[in-house]
């Protein structure tokens, strides 16, 4: 949440972050698999709209292997709010003045071009029934879904394959900047293997709760999430937080309380 969101909530609120993920650029195009090329001009110019054709110089100089058609990009995005596109719309300000400057971010946001759907599932859904399409979905989607997705240059000049372990590269890089309150954005991150595109999803707690016994439900239930429940992560195709996040987490866990007493026990 942004400071203005924070100062109107009744209460004061806690960013307990749970694990990463990556969201990947996803695309319908005939006979090219995963590992399409892009440069952060490329994303932003195609995302703008200022880039219309799959055969773009600025993408077939990338790809000289790939046989990029003479076809119409259609850009497909998010219609409802979301963090997927928070985490995207932050990637695309922090990599283009003119993204930033017309469009900006946050979890809705006045797209230039393309058509909304909603949902991770919708606009996976809208790809893959949309020849020449392109979109952008967290990796968890493309992967349960069969769509093929970009690999991106990243702030070190490497292009990267989204994975768990460019993920957790990308947040290990940014990781020595964790702030207190654990709001960070880690897109465009240092490091050689570190994916471009990735974010921490949070959960919204607030410090002072207002009924005892759900309270202390809750405080088991989030000491047991960044713990014992970091294991199942991977398998769902998201990357469990470094040790660092960990202690960051258990300290604001250990804050939550009922009239002036903690509930972690």
């Amino acid at each position: 949440m942004k400071d203005e969101q924070l100062k109107d909530a009744p209460g004061e609120l806690f960013h307990i972050p749970t694990v990463m993920g990556a969201v990947v650029i996803t695309y319908n195009l005939e006979g090219v698999p995963s590992g399409l090329k892009m440069t952060p001009d490329v994303v932003a110019g195609i995302f703008l709209g200022e880039i219309k054709k799959w055969n773009d110089p600025k993408i077939t100089s990338l790809n000289p292997d790939v046989k990029l058609p003479d076809r119409d990009i259609v850009v497909v995005h998010r219609s409802d709010g979301s963090g997927t596109t928070n985490i995207f719309t932050d990637y695309l300000s922090s990599i283009s003045s003119a993204w930033k400057d017309k469009v900006g971010k946050g979890t809705a946001v006045n797209w230039p071009v393309g058509q909304g759907a909603k949902g991770n599932e919708g606009v996976a859904g809208a790809v893959k029934q949309t020849p020449g399409s392109v979109g952008y979905v967290e990796l968890a989607y493309a992967v349960q879904n069969k769509l093929p997705y970009a690999f991106l240059q990243n702030k070190a000049g490497k292009f990267v394959e989204p994975t768990l372990e460019t993920t957790t590269a990308a947040a290990a890089a940014a990781a020595a900047n964790m702030p207190e309150d654990m709001r960070v954005s880690i897109v465009n991150a240092p490091g050689e293997n570190s994916y471009p595109i990735a974010g921490y999803t949070y959960l919204l707690v607030y410090k002072d709760q207002k009924d005892k016994d759900k309270g202390t439900e809750l405080v088991k239930f989030l000491w047991w999430a960044i713990h014992d429940g970091e294991k199942f992560a991977k398998d769902l195709l998201y990357a469990p937080l470094p040790d660092n996040v960990v202690k960051l987490a258990e300290a604001k866990i250990k804050q939550i309380n009922y009239k002036g007493e903690p509930l972690y026990k």
